[in-house]
């Protein structure tokens, strides 16, 4: 039996959102609706979601559930200021990001983002991006790959598989890439609790997304369109997108982070996914 997506920290989620009947809200990673779907369950009658999907064939499955009160769009979330003004979208009681990658895309799609299978080197989330992992694998210079997968994921072994990765060229599959690896790395480092090619599969996927980018672009927007009051919740999966969330909510004025949340041990149990899940909460300062 296939295993369904599990939303990491719905609950927690939708609760610090304070979600409350004909307010609107803005998910910014629609994913499989699970977020989304919930929202709508408590801002009824009259509240919306407002809903962005990059991944225009996850987009077309979510379209294609026919949700009322869901505005759904096919764009990035770094078009979030541009979208909420050309549709009026108006007041925002909350915004969500939830960082983390669905599990029909590492699953189903085929697009090479998992290290188990013998897939094509791509890894974009959106598929008119031009940058794909092949690129980066295969014309990259060493030490631009030994940064980024250093800088990424704290591979340990960072230079090894750069320099491996060049010697293997060219590399067509991620069955091709996982080989190269596994050379570059000690024998016993297989034994260790997680794959040695996860750490440098995350990193290509983040720079092939621009992941890191678009946090930092999204997050002032969030801010923005958000009124008095109002909540972003962040949940992320990696130590740099946490590090950026935290910075901004420390720092920007006018926004003050109220609650810092992790799995508990029965959701690990459950979903191993979530172990390193961060969920921050901050509100939006409210001087009336």
């Amino acid at each position: 039996m296939k295993k369904a997506h599990k939303t990491v920290l719905k609950k927690e989620a939708i609760d610090l959102l304070e979600v409350d009947k004909d307010r609107n809200f803005i998910d910014c990673t629609a994913g499989e609706g699970g977020h989304i779907k919930e929202i709508l369950k408590r801002n009824g009658p009259d509240g919306k979601v407002l809903a962005f999907e990059w991944d225009s064939k996850m987009y077309r499955r979510l379209k294609k559930e026919g949700i009322k009160r869901l505005k759904l769009v096919n764009k990035s979330y770094v078009f979030l200021r541009e979208v909420v003004e050309d549709i009026g979208f108006k007041p925002v009681s909350g915004v969500l990001l939830d960082l983390g990658m669905s599990t029909w895309h590492i699953k189903k799609s085929g697009r090479g983002f998992s290290f188990r299978g013998d897939e094509p080197l791509d890894m974009r989330y959106n598929k008119r991006s031009l940058l794909t992992a092949k690129e980066v694998v295969n014309n990259w210079k060493e030490d631009n790959l030994k940064k980024v997968i250093k800088d990424y994921s704290n591979e340990r072994y960072s230079e090894e598989i750069a320099k491996e990765i060049v010697r293997s060229r060219p590399l067509r599959t991620t069955g091709d890439l996982v080989k190269a690896i596994k050379r570059a790395v000690p024998g016993d480092y297989e034994k260790g609790r997680i794959h040695p090619a996860t750490r440098t599969f995350q990193s290509l996927r983040i720079v092939v997304n621009a992941e890191l980018n678009n946090l930092k672009e999204v997050l002032p927007q969030a801010f923005e369109v958000l009124k008095p009051g109002g909540k972003i919740v962040v949940i992320s999966f990696h130590h740099l997108e946490d590090r950026e969330v935290e910075k901004f909510f420390n720092q920007k004025e006018g926004l003050r982070q109220v609650d810092l949340v992790t799995p508990s041990k029965k959701e690990v149990t459950s979903n191993p996914s979530s172990r390193s899940a961060v969920l921050r909460v901050a509100k939006k300062i409210d001087d009336k």
